[in-house]
């Protein structure tokens, strides 16, 4: 994963930061063979194995991207080193017995949080990708105690709770400030902001973390705006940065 805090310096050409990513409906006890070779078409390496003669050679001058990376995955090429020990071949159709080549491969899933964090923060803190995020909705109360905010974000609360959304509710007895500060640190991709002001005319204020966009929207519409949110292609556009 690129980003400028990484361990390991990282050299490519730019075309391979572009390549789509294999999707579900690849099989992958099929032929893998054309994916593997767009993949590996292209230089990218990391500064253990990198060619810097063959890097001059291949890539473009304004293709070449020199950046630093984590590592959060390996891929280990063992050859038959294994398989000639344990003597596990494979007869081909020529009726010759052969070692077969093996290898492994890993995710390191304890670095990915601070990973994801390097990718994707600003100076105010975290902004969560959906797929990843440890709640999808927080819920700022702007007046804790005041009955009408009060019954207004535990209606919200209840509600996108039972849609099936993971909700964080600040009913904290901090001012707005520090609670927009804070919803900022965590980086929960959506903010509800619940305040006097706006619920007098039946409204909530909604932010999406990732790009800043606020919306007024009805107290009443919340539910249905964000279910919508999550298969609605254009407005998956319009939020997005």
């Amino acid at each position: 994963m690129l980003a400028e805090t990484g361990e390991s310096a990282v050299y490519c050409d730019s075309d391979v930061l572009d390549l789509p990513v294999p999707g579900e409906e690849i099989d992958y006890d099929g032929d893998l063979s054309p994916i593997i070779e767009q993949w590996t078409s292209v230089y990218a390496a990391t500064e253990d194995v990198h060619d810097a003669d063959r890097f001059d050679r291949e890539v473009p001058a304004h293709k070449k991207v020199q950046t630093r990376g984590i590592e959060v995955g390996q891929i280990f090429y063992f050859g038959t080193k294994y398989s000639e020990a344990m003597k596990a071949v494979v007869v081909g159709p020529n009726g010759v017995a052969r070692p077969i080549h093996g290898g492994s491969y890993g995710v390191g899933v304890s670095r990915l949080v601070g990973a994801i964090i390097e990718a994707c923060h600003d100076e105010a803190g975290i902004k969560w990708p959906d797929a990843v995020a440890p709640f999808s909705v927080a819920i700022l109360n702007l007046k804790q105690g005041l009955g009408e905010t009060d019954r207004a974000c535990e209606w919200l609360y209840q509600g996108l709770s039972t849609k099936g959304f993971d909700v964080l509710y600040d009913d904290t007895d901090q001012q707005a400030g520090a609670k927009f500060a804070t919803a900022d640190l965590i980086g929960i991709p959506w903010q509800i902001m619940v305040g006097p002001r706006t619920l007098a005319e039946g409204k909530v204020e909604i932010k999406r973390r990732s790009n800043g966009m606020r919306e007024l929207i009805s107290l009443t519409e919340v539910l249905a705006w964000l279910t919508h949110y999550n298969s609605s292609t254009e407005l998956w556009r319009r939020y997005e940065p």
